[in-house]
């Protein structure tokens, strides 16, 4: 199997709504986005799948190695040595196919290896902090598990406004805000809220209330409130595209289609994400990128 085709299984396994996005993108920006993708989803399987806290962190470290590796063959690999490193050398070569995947895509694309780190150092929040005390610390992980993956793709994409870079910021917080809404039952039961602790006590709704899936009245209104802040930075994300970026950043575009129907999803529940986990067909999330690829 070539690393190239590893990532494609990685990203088609996962029935992620991402997948479904990069279909109509031209080869070279799919393959791209794709081991982008995989790389995400290998770091945070990591924390979600390990259970020794030690072990994560060690796999999570040998992640950087990796990283480092794929910008040290960086000079390389832009001088055509592309088929392997001349011997002798001393380099540290990438081991795992996703980081392999991702060396032409580094050299090919603008992205910064700080950028991928920050990404695991997000991943590795989780098994620092189960919880966070205001939106402002919850704003530190959405930008590095969401917002940093928007960053790289929109260089991956391509624009010509740096306005894009502040709309991609700001939808992938909005993204990263909806799989928090969608997914509370589920994170509760890796003993992970991701709500802020300031606004639970506003809304008089505890800890032992989310952890035991106690859907209260008061639990609701702070769901809508967390809803009406997600809604708030999709408007804020979409209003910063610039018209001369739209035909690029349609991919971007279908993902926020998806993910806002989800969301509308979560609504039309009546918001029971403590014991349910709301989802759109493959058939829909389908639909919904083909519509969006067409009238962009």
């Amino acid at each position: 199997m070539t690393p190239d085709q590893y990532c494609q299984d990685k990203a088609s396994a996962s029935g992620s709504s991402f997948y479904y996005s990069f279909l109509f993108l031209p080869k070279a920006k799919r393959r791209a986005i794709t081991a982008l993708y995989a790389f995400c989803r290998e770091v945070d399987d990591v924390v979600d799948e390990c259970t020794d806290e030690q072990v994560a962190r060690t796999t999570l470290n040998w992640w950087r190695g990796q990283v480092a590796a794929i910008y040290e063959v960086q000079p390389q690999y832009s001088q055509g040595v592309r088929r392997g490193v001349p011997e002798g050398s001393a380099l540290t070569l990438p081991l795992h196919p996703v980081a392999i995947a991702l060396v032409p895509v580094v050299a090919e694309f603008n992205m910064a290896q700080e950028l991928l780190l920050e990404i695991i150092d997000g991943m590795e929040m989780d098994l620092d902090q189960p919880r966070y005390n205001d939106f402002k610390s919850l704003q530190l992980y959405c930008y590095r598990v969401a917002s940093v993956v928007g960053l790289l793709s929109v260089e991956i994409f391509g624009y010509q406004d740096r306005q894009t870079l502040k709309y991609a910021h700001d939808l992938g917080l909005a993204f990263q805000l909806t799989n928090i809404i969608r997914d509370v039952g589920e994170d509760a039961r890796r003993n992970r809220i991701y709500l802020p602790m300031d606004e639970m006590k506003q809304f008089n709704v505890t800890a032992a209330d989310i952890l035991n899936a106690n859907e209260t009245e008061n639990f609701r209104k702070l769901m809508a409130f967390q809803i009406e802040r997600a809604q708030h930075y999709y408007q804020q994300a979409l209003a910063q595209l610039p018209d001369c970026d739209r035909k690029n950043q349609r991919t971007g575009l279908i993902m926020a289609a998806i993910y806002r129907a989800t969301l509308d999803e979560v609504i039309a529940s009546g918001c029971h994400v403590l014991k349910e986990r709301v989802s759109l067909t493959p058939l829909r999330k389908l639909w919904l990128a083909w519509t969006t690829w067409i009238k962009n």
